[in-house]
């Protein structure tokens, strides 16, 4: 059924979406959808609540890796990160035409609080002799430049080259920050 919801999403936009839509393209009864999700909200909240996971993971399983330089960690976030981006750009922007649905949901807050806790983790780490405030501006950045930029860049069809080339340049500037921070660059 959520692989339905997102086809439908995908197909026909937020606007447009429907839990008799998702029924029909997952071959099931309304009756039957409703067994699992009282109306569409439910299922544009999963549906989101499954991407904060995803990227919860992504950056857990990449910062986390203490074994690894911090900065090849920050580079293969990017990496990942914008792939991740491209790969998902449609259903991302049906899924920020739905946001009034779940915006101010706990779980978005929570959402939101957990990759601050891994960023700053990874920077606490990363560059101790920074101050409290210095790793919050930088997680802050961090965040925000991968959301906007990944956001903005995917919004077109990018190939695999284009993609390779701009997570590159990102990630050097984002790495040349945190070389800063860390007094390495």
């Amino acid at each position: 059924m959520l692989e339905a919801a997102v086809q439908v999403l995908e197909a026909e936009g937020a606007q447009r979406f429907t839990t008799a839509r998702v029924a029909e393209r997952a071959g099931v009864s309304v009756g039957s959808l409703y067994q699992y999700f009282p109306n569409k909200a439910a299922i544009l909240f999963r549906l989101q609540s499954d991407e904060w996971r995803r990227t919860s993971a992504l950056l857990r399983s990449i910062l986390e890796e203490s074994g690894t330089p911090p900065v090849a960690r920050l580079r293969a976030l990017i990496h990942a990160f914008i792939r991740s981006e491209c790969e998902e750009a449609t259903i991302r922007t049906a899924l920020d035409d739905a946001a009034p649905f779940y915006r101010d949901a706990p779980e978005a807050a929570e959402a939101h609080a957990e990759s601050t806790r891994i960023v700053e983790a990874f920077l606490l780490e990363s560059a101790p002799r920074t101050s409290p405030a210095q790793r919050a501006l930088a997680g802050d950045l961090m965040k925000t430049t991968l959301s906007a930029v990944g956001s903005s860049f995917s919004a077109t069809p990018r190939t695999a080259i284009e993609i390779e080339a701009y997570a590159d340049a990102l990630a050097d500037m984002m790495c040349a920050y945190l070389e800063r921070l860390t007094g390495e660059g």
